[in-house]
């Protein structure tokens, strides 16, 4: 087949195009951009280089088989990309599809470059399964390579409607998944299949929803508002890490903490008194550099990458406000994944701990608490990033093995005045230790005095000096003195060696 120049340009439009208006206007309906907008809004104007355009050009209504995928640059730094095209049989994948999207994340790998997911999906064309599902180059070698991947370069994801069946796995492969809110999806089986299988009425929205995954099951990580408010969180997480493993995070023009900060007023003289920890990390950090990840789950832990005088910092910090700041089974996981996230991509760890410890009771127990904990312990375990464990006000129990405490190699332990290191808290280990004496004290004055001076006893066992005298901190720092400090321990840690043990890998307790 010949074409001359009027011929080819024509099929460059239609491939261009996507499908038939009317798909276009049912998105338009719904508040969705076409893809190639999405990507137009995402990446620097002229930057990109679109592969496989001509996709499946023979068949009748597949422009570019549904998806777009080539190279870009976002704030002048390269990056590979695809984005499913839902005016073109609900973006499903066919044959062509899937080795389109093999070929830019292995582009991506090879280059050592952040793969960008801009998801929008009804999955896999049931009538096209033998030549897309179960071959060397179907759709499990997406997965195969996301995997492979991960960890390499960084893998981000915005989800503007359904990712259906096996294709909810480019999204859970991701490092972080930006959802808009009343369109974005996932889920394995859809409402109709799952009353089918289980006898469950359910819908889309309850079933696998972005208000679903960003506030209970914790796949996805940011919930948005509109399209443009998840490309812009894509654009702003990648801000923050390298292109790859072997690079540093890009540093950037350092600025002083919050004029108005005042560290010192922010945390309670009683333990039993709640604070915002997200306040506290934004009045330390570079101002308005905090940029918190899943913020609306297991709220208990915040997370998130910041700046100390230019240099990213991954932040983990237990959250009074929530759940008294204790660790559950999902704030681990939260925690793990996020250490392991920094780890891979270089980005040093500073742990603000103020947490009574771990959950306790049957309902947690049956839930795994242990296991999860353990996840968690190992990460930080594993971590060889510089990381400095800062105690604000207390680290209870194996909550100070999980806040990265002296046992886990840190490059410093630093206690505020504020800081209290035990294996509980003063008026628990009372009542251990002394509960049926408590008991057996009719006078209720003597009772009390009795259990003030053993709290009095306790806390002087426990005083934040005595433990800086046996070298269990390595400073115990004034608020106001805590950012400088941070900042000069963290340069010093920087160019520290990073192994860790001899193995291929350790047997992580999943």
């Amino acid at each position: 087949m010949t074409l001359d120049g009027e011929a080819l340009e024509q099929l460059r439009k239609r491939a261009k195009a996507g499908g038939a208006d009317k798909y276009h206007a049912a998105n338009a309906a719904k508040g969705k951009l076409f893809a190639r907008e999405r990507v137009a809004l995402l990446v620097d104007e002229g930057s990109f280089v679109e592969d496989g355009l001509y996709a499946n050009a023979m068949a009748e209504g597949l422009p570019a088989d549904g998806v777009v995928t080539g190279t870009a640059t976002i704030d002048g730094r390269q990056v590979c990309l695809m984005a499913n095209d839902s005016t073109v049989k609900a973006g499903s994948w066919g044959a062509r599809t899937v080795e389109k999207i093999i070929r830019i994340i292995e582009r991506a790998y090879a280059t050592g470059v952040p793969m960008v997911y801009l998801v929008d999906s009804a999955g896999a064309r049931i009538t096209d399964q033998v030549d897309l599902f179960p071959g060397r180059r179907g759709a499990g070698k997406i997965f195969w390579n996301q995997v492979r991947a991960s960890g390499s370069i960084p893998q981000v994801c915005a989800l503007f409607g359904p990712s259906a069946a096996g294709g909810a796995y480019i999204p859970a492969f991701c490092d972080v998944v930006a959802m808009v809110d009343g369109n974005a999806s996932m889920y394995l089986g859809s409402d109709r299949m799952v009353e089918m299988v289980t006898g469950e009425k359910t819908t889309l929205e309850a079933m696998g929803g972005a208000k679903v995954h960003c506030a209970e099951s914790g796949v996805g990580h940011f919930l948005c508002k509109t399209e443009a408010d998840a490309l812009d969180v894509l654009r702003t997480y990648l801000s923050y890490l390298p292109a790859n493993w072997t690079q540093p995070p890009p540093a950037a023009e350092a600025k002083p903490a919050p004029e108005k900060a005042d560290l010192a007023a922010l945390v309670p003289a009683s333990e039993r008194q709640a604070f915002d920890m997200r306040r506290y990390v934004k009045g330390l950090l570079d101002e308005g550099s905090f940029f918190e990840i899943q913020a609306l789950w297991a709220k208990e832990l915040t997370i998130g990458f910041g700046r100390l005088n230019g240099e990213v910092v991954g932040v983990v910090g237990n959250n009074s406000m929530f759940k008294g700041g204790v660790l559950f089974v999902d704030s681990a996981d939260k925690a793990a994944r996020f250490v392991q996230l920094c780890d891979a991509f270089n980005v040093p760890l500073l742990f603000l701990s103020d947490v009574p410890g771990f959950m306790v009771g049957s309902a947690v127990e049956k839930q795994g608490i242990i296991r999860h904990g353990a996840k968690m312990i190992t990460a930080i375990s594993e971590a060889t990033v510089p990381k400095i464990c800062v105690v604000v006000r207390k680290a209870y129990g194996a909550g100070l093995y999980a806040m990265a405490g002296p046992g886990f190699e840190p490059d410093a332990t630093i206690a505020l005045p504020t800081a209290k290191i035990a294996v509980m808290g003063a008026e628990a280990a009372v009542n251990a230790v002394y509960a049926n004496k408590i008991a057996a004290i009719d006078d209720e004055a003597e009772r009390a005095a009795f259990v003030a001076a053993k709290r009095e006893e306790y806390e002087r066992d426990i005083d934040i000096v005595r433990l800086a005298s046996e070298l269990v901190v390595d400073a115990i720092v004034e608020p106001h003195e805590l950012r400088a400090e941070l900042v000069r321990r963290f340069a010093a840690a920087r160019g520290k060696e990073r192994h860790f043990a001899k193995r291929r890998h350790g047997v992580t307790p999943v």
